[in-house]
C-alpha cells in the first residue's frame, strides 16, 4: 500500500508529549544505518536541531534500522525533511518496515513525499487500526527528489502512547477538592 504524505510545517510534534497523550520513545532505541558521512550519523539526525541532518553514503537503499530492548508500541512516526534546503537528497519514496530482528521484517507502508518542507506524520497502525507493536522498524529510502543518490532526514520521532495503570485510572488525585487533603 502506497500511501501520499504531506509535509506540515505548521505541527507542533511536540504538542501531544507536553499534554501527557504520548512520549517520544527515540532514546530507548539502538539506532543504526545503512551508511552516513562523517559529521552527519545518528547524533545529529537525534538532536533537536533541524538545521543538522543524516547524509548517507552509499547504494539505496539508505536504511534507518531502530531497535527497542523490548517489544514497543508506536502510534506515530514524524520526519523532517527539509526539499528547499536538500533538494535532490530529499527522500521521495520511503518504505515502513517492523519485525523483531532485520532478518523478519514485513512492509509496513511505502510512503511518497512530494516536495517536503517540515514534519510528515504517519501513523503507525494496521489496517484494523490497531497501533504497531515490534521490537525493530527500519526506514528504508528508496528513491530522492530528481533521482538524487544519498538523502538526508533531518530528524526524527517516534511517539508511543501513555498508557496509565493503577489508582490513577480509578482516582484521579487532580482539581481543587483533592488537593485539599493530604495522608501527612
Amino acid at each position: 500500500m502506497t500511501l501520499r504524505l504531506k509535509a506540515l510545517t505548521s505541527i507542533d510534534v511536540t504538542k501531544d508529549e507536553r499534554d501527557g497523550k504520548v512520549r517520544d520513545v527515540c532514546r530507548n532505541a539502538i539506532w543504526s544505518l545503512s551508511s552516513c558521512k562523517p559529521g552527519h550519523g545518528i547524533d545529529q539526525l537525534l538532536d533537536e536541531s533541524t538545521d543538522t541532518f543524516w547524509q548517507s553514503d552509499g547504494p539505496q537503499p539508505h536504511c534507518v534500522n531502530i531497535q527497542f530492548p523490548q517489544k514497543t508500541t508506536l502510534t506515530r512516526l514524524c520526519l523532517y525533511t527539509d526539499y528547499k534546503a536538500d533538494e535532490s537528497y530529499t527522500p521521495s519514496r520511503l518504505a515502513v518496515r517492523i519485525g523483531n530482528t532485520v532478518h523478519d521484517l514485513i512492509e509496513l507502508v511505502e510512503i511518497e513525499l512530494q516536495e517536503p518542507t517540515g514534519w510528515s506524520v504517519l501513523p503507525l497502525t494496521w489496517p484494523d487500526g490497531s497501533p504497531v507493536r515490534t521490537f525493530l522498524l527500519q526506514i528504508a529510502v528508496l528513491t530522492n527528489h530528481q533521482n538524487g543518490r544519498d538523502t538526508h532526514l533531518r530528524a526524527i520521532r517516534l511517539h508511543s502512547p501513555i498508557q496509565h495503570r493503577g489508582v490513577d485510572v480509578l482516582c484521579p488525585f487532580e482539581g481543587q477538592e483533592s488537593r485539599m487533603f493530604s495522608i501527612r
